[in-house]
């Protein structure tokens, strides 16, 4: 390319121009260069402001001639170019020259943009922990075709490979959640509807900090994971506020039992009776938990005698035998399918 720039310099200055930017481009991608570093070789080639913005992260690049990066509000974009790649935009190329755009600025941006498509798929996009909503979602809905996912993940920056997706509700900012519970491998966040979304590489629960209610699904492919995450949250408690999946083993079962279902049968009718004392309510769940009278009474920080008169008069009202192994399995499906209605 060099050898035919230098044959056809002096032959018109327009294609003479255009092939030397074809070939400082062509030197960029042979490089390996990322999208900071294309951005100032683009605005000293330019000689003007140029900036680089990547849908997937929201976050622009502007720099200027001088290499530095541009001080002010950015100025009207004077020419601009999409970034695509596999046939999707994924963001856009511009220049803020002064004036009417240059004869050769529809050449740099085109050959920009072409280099820029191929650091972010090198590359990926900056790491950053909160996502596009939108990208988050392609990535986990059951009715993305995997081309879309694929591409998705890549633009969320994660190489090819099982996934685990994380269900959250809380008052904390997705972000620092994120950080928490996978502090060195890719992690990427996003609200969807009433729920957070984190995928992650790898996750540690230990790390979740109090107040947060979080499913774990079980790695591998994102929407099934995501499915998994969400019904593992709804099994989440104020004892138990962090649920895996994986753990929930025949229990998980219960989440695909139809409402109605549930509303009709005796035990569930029998748990919502004493769901209006909260004082009940915690002793049974945390006798369940335990499942032992004197145990139940430490945790309770009450006498063992005082544990066992409130579970008398609790199993009185359910109709069931709580010092019975059978009893106490029907009070905790009980228990554990009343909270799923109220989910």
């Amino acid at each position: 390319m060099e050898a035919l720039a230098v044959r056809l310099s002096g032959l018109d200055p327009y294609v003479d121009g255009a092939i030397r930017i074809v070939t400082f481009y062509d030197t960029l991608m042979r490089r390996r260069v990322d999208l900071p570093a294309l951005a100032r070789a683009s605005a000293g080639l330019a000689e003007c402001v140029a900036g680089i913005r990547l849908h997937g992260t929201g976050e622009s690049t502007r720099v200027s001639p001088h290499g530095t990066e541009a001080s002010g509000p950015p100025a009207p974009a004077s020419s601009a170019v999409p970034i695509t790649l596999d046939e999707e935009e994924v963001g856009t190329v511009w220049l803020e020259r002064p004036g009417p755009p240059g004869s050769l600025d529809d050449v740099l941006l085109d050959r920009l943009a072409i280099a820029a498509a191929a650091a972010v798929e090198r590359y990926g996009p900056a790491r950053t922990t909160m996502a596009d909503p939108a990208l988050v979602e392609l990535a986990i809905s059951a009715d993305s075709d995997e081309a879309a996912r694929a591409r998705a993940l890549r633009l969320l920056g994660f190489a090819p490979g099982p996934l685990s997706v994380v269900a959250v509700r809380s008052p904390l900012s997705l972000d620092r959640i994120g950080l928490l519970i996978c502090p060195a491998h890719p992690v990427k966040a996003a609200p969807l509807a009433d729920v957070g979304v984190i995928l992650a590489t790898t996750v540690e629960l230990a790390g979740l900090p109090a107040g947060v209610r979080a499913g774990l699904g079980m790695p591998g492919s994102p929407d099934r994971s995501w499915r998994q995450a969400r019904t593992a949250l709804r099994f989440t408690t104020g004892r138990e506020p962090a649920v895996q999946y994986s753990d929930l083993g025949a229990l998980a079962l219960l989440a695909e039992v139809p409402p109605e279902s549930l509303r009709d049968n005796a035990d569930i009718a029998a748990i919502a009776r004493i769901a209006d004392s909260p004082e009940s309510l915690d002793t049974l769940d945390t006798y369940c938990a335990s499942g032992s009278l004197r145990r139940a009474a430490e945790l309770l920080h009450l006498h063992h005698s005082s544990v066992a008169r409130r579970l008398d008069q609790i199993a009185k009202t359910l109709g069931i035998d709580l010092t019975d192994p059978t009893g106490l399995t029907r009070a905790k499906l009980a228990l554990t399918a009343w909270r799923l209605l109220g989910d």
